[in-house]
């Protein structure tokens, strides 16, 4: 009997062999390293991350793919739960460098990523997104994809968009194509209060259409016009306009 696949929890499983073998390529992992994947699926990744004989712990949210998962031999643990109720922190603490790996439905995307965002042993995410977001996360400074998820997951990750992979890769064949994004933690740690700078970013955005100084409003125009005017800009750009590093400099002045 076929597995039968839940369109409610986004489920469509990499097929593609060398799609699976190049994501596995694209991580550098020692013996000592932790490995989490989200989403394993059928474990067809899975049975190629246990080869890389660091510790692998899986968290899936379907219950009915333990037939399958259950049969992989090697240093894992297998976690039956929403990797979005976990906490995290209680996994990781005795690993010093830790690599998530996943392949993110669209409604997981974001939340996913925010989750681990901030969680500074997190060195590196493999993590396969739709096309469109990848390209989102990736985007640069005044393209119209550049946005307030552009700017949050920079702030703490470089971001490289490795390869792109069809649709025709999954089963179920999903309605657009995917790709693969190495997020890498920024060596240069977000020195600023992260709660002020996450506000300023995401009222900056609130409006993309307007101006700095019309979604800027609440705070103090002048000290924010007068970090501007160093980086050529000015209340009349648009977030979409201001690189990274002066979002940083004007939560400094704030």
């Amino acid at each position: 009997m076929s597995f039968k696949h839940k369109k409610s929890l986004g489920q469509n499983f990499l097929t593609n062999e060398k799609i699976l073998n190049n994501i596995v390529n694209s991580l550098s992992i020692n013996p000592r390293d932790l490995i989490i994947e989200i989403g394993p699926g059928q474990g067809a990744l899975t049975k190629r991350l246990v080869k890389l004989e660091a510790k692998v712990i899986a968290f899936e949210i379907d219950e009915r793919l333990k037939e399958y998962l259950d049969k992989i031999d090697g240093n894992i643990d297998i976690i039956y739960k929403d990797i979005l109720e976990v906490e995290i922190n209680d996994y990781i603490q005795e690993y010093e460098n830790v690599y998530v790996v996943a392949n993110l439905p669209y409604y997981i995307t974001t939340p996913i990523i925010n989750k681990f965002l901030r969680i500074t042993k997190i060195k590196e995410m493999i993590i396969m997104v739709q096309d469109e977001v990848a390209n989102r996360i990736n985007a640069g400074v005044g393209t119209r994809e550049y946005g307030y998820f552009t700017v949050m997951v920079q702030s703490y990750f470089t971001v490289k968009k490795l390869f792109f992979v069809s649709r025709t890769s999954f089963n179920p064949i999903p309605k657009v194509d995917s790709a693969v994004i190495k997020l890498t933690r920024n060596k240069s740690y977000l020195d600023v209060d992260e709660k002020s700078y996450d506000e300023l970013v995401k009222n900056a955005f609130k409006m993309k259409r307007k101006n700095l100084k019309n979604n800027l409003y609440m705070y103090d125009l002048e000290k924010i016009a007068g970090v501007l005017k160093k980086y050529n800009l000015d209340l009349s750009n648009r977030a979409e306009e201001v690189p990274i590093e002066v979002f940083k400099e004007i939560v400094t002045v704030l």
